[in-house]
Order: C-alpha cells, then sequence, then structure tokens
C-alpha cells in the first residue's frame, strides 16, 4: 500500500532575502555634546582659569604702580580706560574685557558646580575609608574660598571701581581712592583684603595643581617642579596684591 504524505501548515514558507525587513540599527544613547561631557566642563574649567590668571597678572602689575606715584597709578588707570581711543569709544574695551572676565567667572563657577554634583552622584555612597586630611581640606579651600572670593570682589568693585563705599566717592582719582580705601583708620578693610587674597593665594595653587594633574603631567619625575610652580605663582600674586594696601595702612605710602 502506498501512503501519500500531504505537505501540511507546518511546512513555513521561505521568504527570498528581497522581502526580509530591514536590519535595524542599534538604539544606543547619542553622543553628548562636549560641552556637556566631564572632559568639556574641564576644559571649560582650565580655560576659564587661564583666563582669570592672565587678569590677575596684569591686576597686580598695575597696582603696584601705586610705589611709582599718584599720577603713574592715575595714568595707568585711564590708559585701561581709554584703550583703542578714538578707535572705540571711550571705555568701550575695558567693558568688553570685564564682561568676559564676569562670563569666565560664572563659567568657572558651572564647571566646578557640575562637576562636583556629578560626581557625588557618580558615587551615592561614600567611601568607608576617611579621605585624607589634605583631600579635605583641599576640598574647603576650593568650595569656601571660592564664595569667599566672590563676596570680595562684590565689595572690591564697590569700594576701588564703583566708590560707592569708598570715603573718596566715584569722583575721585584711582589713586586717591585706593589711598583713601585703606586709610590706617579703616584698618579692617586692610584685615579682609588680607584674608580674601589668602584665599586666592590657596585658591589658585590647588587649581594650578588641579590643571596639571588633568593634563597628565603631575607624574614622579615632573611632581615637585611642577607642585613647585603652583606655589610659586600663588605666592607671587598673594605678595603682589597685599604689598600696596599694606603699605599704604603702614603709611609708607601717603
Amino acid at each position: 500500500m502506498t501512503a501519500t504524505i500531504e505537505r501540511g501548515a507546518a511546512t513555513a514558507p521561505v521568504s527570498s532575502p528581497k522581502s526580509a525587513p530591514p536590519a535595524q540599527k542599534p538604539t544606543g544613547r547619542k553622543p553628548r555634546a562636549f560641552m556637556a561631557s566631564s572632559n568639556g566642563r574641564k576644559a571649560v574649567m582650565a580655560v576659564t582659569g587661564a583666563v582669570m590668571v592672565g587678569f590677575l597678572l596684569l591686576h597686580m602689575l598695575g597696582n603696584l604702580k601705586i610705589f611709582l606715584g599718584r599720577e603713574s597709578f592715575n595714568d595707568y588707570a585711564h590708559a585701561l580706560r581709554t584703550l583703542l581711543e578714538p578707535i572705540a569709544p571711550y571705555r568701550t574695551v575695558l567693558t568688553i574685557l570685564e564682561i568676559g572676565l564676569v562670563a569666565s567667572v560664572l563659567l568657572h563657577m558651572w564647571a566646578a558646580i557640575s562637576l562636583a554634583r556629578r560626581a557625588r552622584h557618580a558615587r551615592p555612597v561614600k567611601y568607608v575609608a576617611k579621605k585624607s586630611q589634605a583631600g579635605g581640606y583641599a576640598t574647603h579651600i576650593m568650595r569656601y574660598g571660592g564664595v569667599t572670593i566672590a563676596l570680595f570682589v562684590v565689595w572690591h568693585l564697590l569700594d576701588l571701581t564703583f566708590g560707592v563705599v569708598n570715603p573718596k566717592g566715584f569722583d575721585s582719582a584711582p589713586a586717591d581712592r585706593m589711598i583713601a580705601g585703606f586709610d590706617p583708620s579703616r584698618w579692617w578693610v586692610t584685615l579682609i583684603y588680607i584674608v580674601a587674597v589668602a584665599m586666592v593665594g590657596l585658591h589658585l595653587r590647588h587649581g594650578i595643581w588641579s590643571a596639571f594633574q588633568t593634563l597628565g603631567w603631575a607624574n614622579r619625575a615632573r611632581y615637585k617642579a611642577l607642585r613647585a610652580s603652583a606655589s610659586l605663582v600663588s605666592a607671587v600674586l598673594v605678595v603682589g596684591f597685599l604689598a600696596p594696601p599694606l603699605a599704604i595702612t603702614f603709611g609708607v605710602v601717603k
């Protein structure tokens, strides 16, 4: 007897390659913008930090002109306000530089805060081992020192730039405002200035050293040299900024 086997529905038809559905691309996350990445924000901190260091160096050199006499200091202040005249109106270039400096400060703070938050969210559980005293000290300096510096900058502008809290007022000559601002009777202003400038130095020292580490330069061979360089730059700025107010307070400059 011959059995007939019929093809049933169990036999699936073979589809041609042309009728196959197109392969789907893996649905991965799109690369984030450079500014949103940790490396991008570290770059923002480095660039804005360099801008602020350059400003501090130039500002320090300008302040030291008070030792050359009132006229020298006033000429320096006048030159800042008349940069590129008559091509640019009075104080235009200085205003642009000030806006750029403020933008650098704000971007620097934004990058620092966002990186700190990202690091904290990435490690919600604290380490069991305690941080070293040096690490905790640096963290406090960068955190509270930045706030102290920001508050001081506001006071400094109100005192010596706009003359709002200065005894001589806005219409006086820059040299007169500086000498009146650090008059011996206002010793507390000098004391605030000393504390704020010391904070700037510590903040700058740690910031420069952190930049060296981020760039990968802080290896064993360069460790001592780079550490000394960070300390030297911060020390020069601290001494340079403290010299004029201390000289005025103690009667060396009158």
